[in-house]
């Protein structure tokens, strides 16, 4: 959080709120800080002095101060990219929300056998997906078994 907020203040002052669109924005939607992330972090960083707030038409305009350019000058290219996960690959929200839904469904209105059926799929797909990360051929063969 504390470097993609610094990065963005460095191109231009922002508002919490702004901030928090442009993270949404450059992510692709991947990344959807809130404001129980960005408030607190404008404010460490306020107390800090890399930045300062200034009210404005009801609103607090964050900018960088000298210490906190200074600061992203010396520090960024150590930094991770903040936004470079965005676009990486489909985003497993949806589909996980959707079996969540699933699951629950059976869990609520199936009989025994079928939540003992929900609970195995279950299992086998957790197993699938960790095999899918180890890389190795039995991820190809864990996929046919969950199918």
């Amino acid at each position: 959080m504390r470097a993609a907020v610094l990065l963005l203040l460095k191109e231009d002052a922002m508002y919490g709120y702004q901030l928090m669109q442009t993270i949404t924005d450059r992510t692709n939607g991947a990344w959807r800080p809130s404001a129980g992330a960005i408030y607190p972090t404008l404010q460490q960083l306020e107390d800090e002095g890399m930045v300062h707030t200034s009210a404005e038409g009801g609103r607090k305009l964050v900018t960088l101060t000298e210490s906190g350019r200074a600061y992203v000058d010396e520090n960024a290219e150590s930094w991770c990219d903040p936004f470079a996960f965005a676009g990486s690959g489909p985003d497993l929200r949806g589909p996980l929300h959707d079996l969540h839904a699933a699951a629950r469904q059976v869990q609520t209105s199936g009989t025994a056998d079928q939540v003992a059926a929900a609970e195995k799929v279950l299992a086998d797909a957790r197993r699938a997906l960790y095999l899918i990360l180890a890389g190795g051929d039995d991820a190809a063969a864990a996929d046919q078994d969950t199918r």
